[in-house]
C-alpha cells in the first residue's frame, strides 16, 4: 500500500518537504510504520508541484526506480519550491507494470491526482464496470493499467459532469460510485485520494471496510507556518491529527480546513 504526501501554503523547497523531516517520504519509501499490506515502497515515485509565480500546468517528476535510488532528485529538490507539492511512493500491486505510465501523479491539464489505495482483484471485478460509466474524453486519455488512473478518469468524468458543483461534490459522486460497485460486485476498495487545481487541496481517506488506509493533516507548524500537510503518515513529531474515516478534507486558499462525512 503506497504512500502519499500533499503540501498547501507558503512556498518551500521540495528538498525542506522529501528529505529534511525525520520520518519524510524518503523514509516511509523503505520503513513505512502504517502500512496495512505489503513491506516497501519500492516500485517507483513522483512528484508534481505549481510554479510560484506562473499561472502554467503543474509539472511532474516521476521514475521507476525505488525514490532512494534517484540520482537526479536529491539536487533537483533543493532548486524547486512551490506552494503545492504532492507526491508518492509505490507500492505495486502484483500483477501491475512497472512503467512511467502507470506512475503517479497524474495530471490532466491543472489538475494533479495522487491515489492510496486499491480495488480488490480489480482487473476481474471494477475494470470494466468502472470504464463503463467513463465520459468518453477521459476513456481515452487512459494510458495506464492501475485502479489508481480509473479513479482519476471517473473523478474528472464526474467533474466534468457536474462543472458548476464544486469539486468537493465531483470526489464524493466518485467515492459513492465506487462503494456501489464494490457492494454490487462484493468486493473491497480504498481510495484516499489528494487532488489539486494548485490554489487548494481537497483529500479523502474511505474504505469500503475499516479500517481506512491512514491519513493525516498538520495545520501551521512551527517549521511550517501558514501552511497544511496532509499525510500517509506523520513526517515528524507535531500536532497531527487523524482524518476520520469516510470523510472528505478542503484545504482552501487561506489554508482553512473543512472535513465532511461522505
Amino acid at each position: 500500500m503506497c504512500r502519499l504526501l500533499a503540501y498547501f501554503g507558503l512556498p518551500v523547497s521540495l528538498e525542506r518537504l522529501l528529505y529534511k523531516p525525520e520520518h519524510s517520504l524518503i523514509v516511509q519509501s523503505y520503513q513505512p510504520r502504517e502500512m496495512t499490506s505489503g513491506v516497501v515502497n519500492a516500485d517507483g515515485f513522483g512528484v508534481g508541484w505549481y510554479h510560484s509565480q506562473k499561472d502554467t500546468e503543474p509539472y511532474t517528476y516521476k521514475n521507476t526506480l525505488p525514490i532512494w535510488n534517484d540520482v537526479n532528485l536529491p539536487s533537483l529538490s533543493r532548486y524547486v519550491e512551490s506552494k503545492c507539492v504532492l507526491a508518492y511512493v509505490r507500492s505495486a500491486t502484483p500483477g501491475q507494470a512497472l512503467d512511467f505510465a502507470n506512475c503517479q501523479p497524474f495530471n490532466y491539464q491543472q489538475q494533479l491526482f495522487i491515489h492510496n489505495g486499491y480495488i480488490e482483484n480489480f482487473r476481474k471485478t471494477l475494470h470494466r464496470k468502472i470504464r463503463s460509466v467513463l465520459t468518453h474524453d477521459f476513456y481515452e486519455r487512459i494510458n495506464g493499467s492501475t485502479d489508481s488512473e480509473h479513479i482519476f478518469a471517473l473523478l474528472l468524468s464526474q467533474y466534468q459532469i457536474n462543472k458548476h458543483r464544486p469539486p468537493e461534490y465531483a470526489l464524493r459522486n466518485t467515492l459513492v460510485t465506487l462503494l456501489e460497485m464494490a457492494k454490487r460486485y462484493q468486493v473491497q476498495a480504498s481510495a484516499n485520494i489528494v487532488f489539486s487545481d494548485g490554489n487548494r487541496l481537497i483529500a479523502s481517506r474511505f474504505a469500503t471496510k475499516s479500517p481506512a488506509p491512514s491519513l493525516y493533516w498538520l495545520k501551521d507548524d512551527l517549521n511550517f507556518p501558514k501552511s497544511v500537510i496532509i499525510a500517509s503518515e506523520p513526517l515528524f513529531t507535531g500536532n497531527w491529527s487523524a482524518c476520520p474515516e469516510n470523510s472528505i478534507i478542503s484545504v482552501g486558499e487561506d489554508c482553512d480546513i473543512q472535513i465532511k462525512p461522505i
